[in-house]
């Protein structure tokens, strides 16, 4: 199933109902004076978080947001019927740009939140309104304000508590199946993670917090090289950012040289990333190979890293408690 971040729609509000003008006609009634009714309001586009939607793939294929035009007002003084609200759910995390200009135009992150996109016009007065001691026989009318209309770019940036990230092969899939119930694509090439994956870990307070599997970004991921921005936009949110290194040197790699570069590609996306809690992780223990290159990180690097095996799960009851506690408290 293709998961969608970034689309662009356009946007449609409802014409507002047009006044009427008209004048009683009614047998033993003299001078029936005016009885135009008002016309009704076009109706809202509008965007509503929603817990159960995962990305933006339904505007892929609704790329129009055209909501219905108010009823014209009649004669009787009938009113014309306000269109009902065009409501399209969105993922938490969406943020709505205005095109060509790119400026925000709302961020939607709590569930339930809604936001009117375009609004309405409202309908016409009939000549009903106008009518005054003075005036008896109105003709005047309003035409319905026409309802406002836009371009806009959505792009979803999840929102999550943790973020794991780490080079491809480093575990972090695995490390997600561990902690979760979250079931992404595990095979031992690069890039089998090609989109966010998140998982709940729940505690026996019940409390649970939202973790998820970035896809795996490589040198360069800050100008889009590889997944780049595909995988940097979406830990923007994350409150703690778990950084997963392959201590056994997978592909040839020096576990030294990924943390160097795994920091260095979040700095230069953004410098505000690296201000956010971090804890990182010493995977792949369980290879003979990781502990002399463990004792050559942390000869380099004074920083407290967790060693743990993800495959086979030692180490991950202290990574939970330590998930906990840079959460909850």
């Amino acid at each position: 199933m293709m998961f969608v971040d970034r689309v662009q729609i356009e946007a449609k509000a409802g014409d507002g109902g047009h006044g009427c003008v008209c004048f009683r006609r009614e047998k033993y009634i003299p001078n029936g004076g005016p009885d135009g009714g008002n016309g009704g309001d076009g109706g809202n586009v509008i965007l509503r978080v929603d817990k159960d939607t995962q990305h933006l793939r339904d505007l892929l294929y609704r790329p129009r947001l055209i909501a219905r035009n108010g009823g014209n007002g009649s004669g009787k003084k009938k009113h014309g019927k306000s269109a009902e609200d065009l409501v399209m759910k969105v993922p938490p995390g969406t943020v709505v740009r205005s095109l060509p200009e790119h400026e925000l135009v709302a961020d939607l992150v709590a569930v339930g939140q809604e936001f009117i996109l375009c609004a309405g016009g409202r309908g016409g007065r009939g000549n009903a309104v106008f009518k005054s001691s003075t005036h008896q026989a109105p003709r005047e009318f309003d035409f319905g304000a026409p309802g406002e209309n836009g371009r806009f770019e959505m792009e979803l940036k999840m929102v999550a508590d943790v973020g794991i990230a780490g080079f491809p092969n480093a575990g972090k899939s695995t490390l997600l199946t561990k902690l979760s119930k979250a079931r992404p694509k595990i095979a031992p090439y690069p890039f089998t993670t090609l989109q966010p994956v998140v998982g709940t870990v729940e505690y026996e307070d019940y409390k649970t917090l939202r973790i998820a599997d970035i896809p795996g970004l490589v040198e360069g991921a800050h100008e889009n090289v590889g997944l780049g921005h595909g995988f940097l936009r979406h830990i923007e949110r994350c409150r703690l950012i778990l950084l997963v290194i392959d201590m056994a040197g997978t592909d040839g790699r020096d576990p030294r040289d990924d943390y160097r570069q795994l920091l260095k590609e979040l700095e230069l996306y953004s410098p505000e990333i690296l201000k956010k809690p971090r804890l990182v992780v010493a995977n792949k223990m369980d290879c003979e190979e990781s502990k002399e290159y463990l004792k050559r990180f942390k000869r380099k690097y004074r920083i407290a890293i967790l060693p743990i095996s993800a495959d086979k799960g030692a180490g991950l009851d202290d990574l939970r408690k330590l998930l906990y506690n840079k959460v909850f408290q």
